[in-house]
């Protein structure tokens, strides 16, 4: 008799459920929900850039569809298939996404006074709206407590938890103080399907805590009361309306409430796994071990690997999480990521791009592709940053903005389109870099996303630029397999590690790095370097003047 879970995947502009055979990582059903609200479900203001919000009831909405549809398309496809056999339901969201509650657990943007409130609803990873506060919380922990940084690369960032919290008390109060208390998306989900509502019964997230709320069981878990009082009063009192334990993900969070199991046609009671963040749940269903680096490329970037609690990871600077059971028990997971990649080449196709490309986006995506292959590397005498949504590794900077350089009266479109795609592949392999300095070796690249699937002319500038083969998971849905994954591993027989192994399966095909193209790279590497040390650091003390004539000559040597 098979055994299934259901994987629940929250992302930036949908949600998405798959049904899972735990015993081969076979999927049976999958389902997607593209969120009604806003511009492609993120909810924006025109007056300020920065903020990105979501409806609540999007979630609700979605999350009763996506069950009842994957059920259903495992019903009719699988005649084998029985939903008495699913044993475990498993959730992951964006992050950090905190949503104001009250003191039932509901999202203050369901209540009737504040459904208009924009700040009543969930902050988006992406709102960028509290980088000041962001830097009071780096500029504090630097003079009193360092510790707190440690896991974090050194600086604290507007996209996470603290800084969300304290700009939302400071230009909402209303909001702030009608709040009982703040859930992450990863940890609301369970305890919405668990019928949850105490707010000291919901079990949080470790990988949402460590790596976005500075918690660490070795100093007491979230940062102490005198710390967070500094910042402000209310947030030491708000501190006593939080947690003092965070979990893992092959924990329970409980069990599908008769509610839920009567609006999706599940069975009551099938155990519910601790939420996590979608790239973390997603590098479990791609494979990740010591030495292998998973990459999810889709609007932004999370790269994740892990490294065994035995070593000493304590401090990689810049980047953005060394937190122990994040990803896989007794493991540190080491996160970084990207602000922005696929959309920089949305904003570039819908704003930049002519119409003699094509008529559509697809066309000119497919145009541009065609185009580009055919370019040698290095022929455009073109070079970008990719910091057009900030940079969050390894500069920890929302501030900083997108550069591209070299353009002449004969630029075309296509020739700054795969500028962008390698200033995103120069940006991921500062990133390697990186963790690399501080003693994490990566052996191999295993990548995830609508990108890896779709765009074969990326997969080939990004193994000549990392200069290592680059896998691709075979599942188009890995973050939704990891989620059910952890949720068939909190039933006794079930290990996560042999549930990866199994069911954590790659393509046939894999890019490997063309060693001309290599050496090519590896010289608009070194002026993508100059250049984001220039811009994006105080204290470097080189010389631009050559980096356009240098360009020039590489454009002539590859025509």
């Amino acid at each position: 008799m098979a055994n299934f879970a259901i994987g629940l995947d929250f992302g930036t502009n949908s949600c998405r459920s798959v049904i899972i055979n735990v015993d081969n990582g076979e999927e049976l059903a999958t389902s997607v929900y593209s969120y009604p609200s806003g511009e492609l479900g993120i909810i924006t203001d025109q007056t300020d850039p920065n903020v990105a919000r979501q409806n609540p009831q999007d979630y609700i909405s979605g999350l009763e569809f996506i069950i009842k549809e994957s059920l259903s398309g495992a019903e009719r496809d699988f005649p084998d298939f029985d939903s008495d056999n699913i044993i475990g339901i498993g959730v992951d969201t964006t992050g950090s996404t905190p949503i104001p509650v009250d003191v039932e657990c509901r999202p203050l943007a369901l209540n009737d006074e504040f459904k208009d409130n924009i700040n009543a609803l969930v902050w988006l990873w992406k709102d960028h709206t509290a980088y000041e506060e962001a830097e009071e919380i780096t500029k504090l922990a630097n003079d009193i407590r360092p510790k707190f940084l440690e896991r974090c690369g050194g600086t604290y960032s507007s996209e996470w938890w603290w800084a969300k919290i304290l700009h939302l008390k400071r230009i909402a109060p209303e909001v702030f103080n009608s709040a009982h208390s703040f859930l992450e998306h990863c940890d609301y989900i369970p305890a919405l399907l668990s019928g949850v509502n105490d707010i000291s019964l919901v079990k949080r997230s470790v990988c949402a805590a460590g790596h976005k709320a500075m918690y660490c069981p070795s100093w007491g878990g979230l940062p102490d009361k005198e710390f967070l009082g500094l910042l402000d009063p209310e947030l030491e009192e708000l501190r006593d309306r939080l947690y003092e334990t965070a979990y893992p993900s092959n924990h329970a969070a409980g069990s599908l409430s008769l509610e839920w199991a009567e609006k999706t046609g599940l069975r009551e009671g099938i155990p519910i796994a601790v939420g996590a963040f979608d790239c973390h749940m997603g590098a479990v269903a791609c494979g990740v071990k010591e030495g292998v680096f998973t990459k999810i490329l889709g609007t932004s970037t999370c790269d994740i690997t892990v490294v065994p609690e035995s070593q000493n990871v304590d401090h990689i600077p810049g980047v953005c999480g060394v937190v122990n059971g994040s990803v896989l028990p007794d493991h540190f997971g080491v996160e970084a990521g990207q602000s922005a990649v696929g959309d920089i080449f949305l904003w570039l196709v819908n704003n930049i791009v002519p119409d003699s490309y094509g008529s559509t986006m697809d066309e000119k995506f497919e145009t541009m592709e065609k185009l580009m292959s055919n370019d040698a590397p290095g022929s455009s005498g073109l070079i970008a940053l990719d910091w057009n949504n900030g940079n969050r590794t390894i500069l920890v900077d929302v501030r900083l903005s997108g550069l591209l350089l070299g353009q002449t009266l004969h630029t075309k479109a296509h020739e700054i389109y795969r500028a962008y795609i390698e200033a995103t592949a120069f940006g991921a392999l500062t990133i390697i870099n990186r963790i690399e300095d501080y003693g994490v070796k990566i052996k191999e690249v295993v990548t995830t996303g609508g990108l890896s699937v779709k765009n074969t002319v990326l997969m080939q500038i990004y193994a000549d630029i990392l200069d290592r083969p680059l896998k691709v998971a075979k599942s188009d849905q890995t973050c939704a397999v990891g989620a059910a994954l952890f949720g068939a591993s909190i039933n006794e027989g079930f290990d996560i590690f042999e549930l990866r192994d199994k069911c954590a399966l790659i393509r046939d095909k894999i890019y490997q790095p063309n060693p001309e193209a290599v050496k090519i790279y590896r010289k608009l590497y070194s002026l993508y370097t100059d250049l984001h040390d220039a811009f994006g650091t105080e204290d470097w003390q080189g010389n631009l003047s050559r980096v356009m004539k240098d360009l020039i000559n590489l454009r002539e040597d590859q025509r």
